[in-house]
């Protein structure tokens, strides 16, 4: 096998495709859709694209790559001069038929607590949307029955909560400028009652309510800086030591950095962060610096505890025990009992004495050698 044989394999790279943010109405959500037919489409143009509720005319807001495995749907063509057209006979036709509806159901009379609020027409006409708010679930399908002979196009009757409304109607807000979810806000993020504590705001319904009757949208906008910016600060109550003196904080200012202090000689003040020291954790340190420790290792300790109670001197019984341990090996004195290899040397001189013995005797027996 040959070297052009082996097939190398390289790491596949994601192909990307370029994707348009259309927007439906001014102030809407933005949907993206596949432009790889109309790649001469720029921002500002205006499309026909296929949605859930049918076929819509939409505005190209900007562009953004996306892998290619996304599931995308494709634009289906450019908004001719006649689409532009249609679009705005229609929308002339709305308020008519907003009111074709209320008088209708104040006919059946069973839709009194519903409010219609808008008539949306799609650009040619085929879909109508009526916006409609109550507090419960509605039956729309009387109201439907009664008022589909009077149109050509698809009924449909959605129900809307407080926030699209005020985002409908527009207006302007408690602060006196319009309102947020009219002029830039695409979407509603959720807004609670502790965002509202945490930036130290009065939790009196007249001030963090809405026009909408809900909480305001504008808690959410600087609750992240009021919580980064309170965990590097002291909380009230707290002491701390200033370039005037030790003091008690009394208020604290999370958007500027600072605190405002109450000082026994020279009254409130107000000191930036970087000014001021905090006394209470200061004085816990000293305390437990002062305090033995409780934790010891085999080495030496000076945590300060009287001998008897260090961690080595409660080993040092066990260290002794440990210690004797080797003195089994020495070697035996006088008064300790003979090793095992005693009985060698036993039977060693037993030999000895023996050949001794014997010699003796064959010298008896011989006759003695003249002198």
């Amino acid at each position: 096998m040959s070297i052009d044989d082996v097939a190398i394999s390289h790491p596949t790279e994601t192909k990307q495709r370029k994707v348009a943010g259309v927007r439906f109405i001014k102030i809407g959500k933005l949907y993206h859709f596949d432009t790889s037919a109309y790649s001469e489409l720029g921002a500002g143009d205006y499309v026909i694209v296929e949605t859930a509720r049918g076929r819509n005319m939409g505005q190209i807001i900007g562009f953004m790559e996306v892998d290619d495995s996304v599931d995308v749907r494709p634009i289906l063509r450019p908004a001719t001069a006649r689409d532009l057209v249609l679009k705005q006979q229609w929308e002339a036709q709305q308020d008519e038929a907003l009111q074709i509806f209320v008088e209708k159901a104040s006919k059946l009379g069973a839709y009194h607590d519903v409010k219609f609020i808008a008539a949306q027409y799609n650009y040619d006409g085929s879909l109508l949307t009526i916006l409609v708010t109550a507090e419960d679930r509605v039956n729309v399908n009387p109201l439907i029955n009664e008022t589909k002979r009077l149109f050509n196009a698809q009924i449909d009757i959605r129900q809307i909560g407080p926030r699209d409304v005020a985002k409908i109607l527009g207006g302007y807000g408690a602060c006196g400028e319009l309102r947020c979810c009219s002029t830039f806000l695409t979407d509603f993020s959720p807004v609670s009652i502790k965002m509202a504590k945490a930036q130290g705001i009065s939790l009196n319904p007249t001030e963090i309510t809405g026009m909408c009757g809900r909480l305001r949208c504008c808690l959410v906008y600087e609750y992240e800086q009021y919580v980064a910016a309170r965990k590097t600060l002291p909380k009230r109550n707290k002491r701390v030591g200033t370039p005037a003196g030790i003091g008690r904080v009394v208020e604290v200012y999370p958007l500027t950095d600072s605190v405002l202090v109450h000082l026994e000689e020279d009254g409130r003040q107000m000191f930036k962060r970087e000014d001021i020291i905090p006394i209470e954790e200061l004085e816990a340190l000293q305390r437990k610096a002062k305090e033995p420790c409780s934790k010891h290792g085999d080495e030496p300790c000076d945590c300060g505890k009287p001998v008897g109670e260090r961690n080595q001197d409660k080993v040092k019984p066990s260290a002794q025990v440990t210690a004797s341990a080797p003195e089994a090996s020495m070697p035996a004195t006088d008064e300790s009992p003979a090793p095992k290899n005693s009985n060698n040397k036993r039977k060693q001189n037993r030999f000895k004495r023996g050949k001794s013995s014997k010699k003796g005797k064959s010298d008896k027996n011989q006759p003695p050698t003249a002198s």
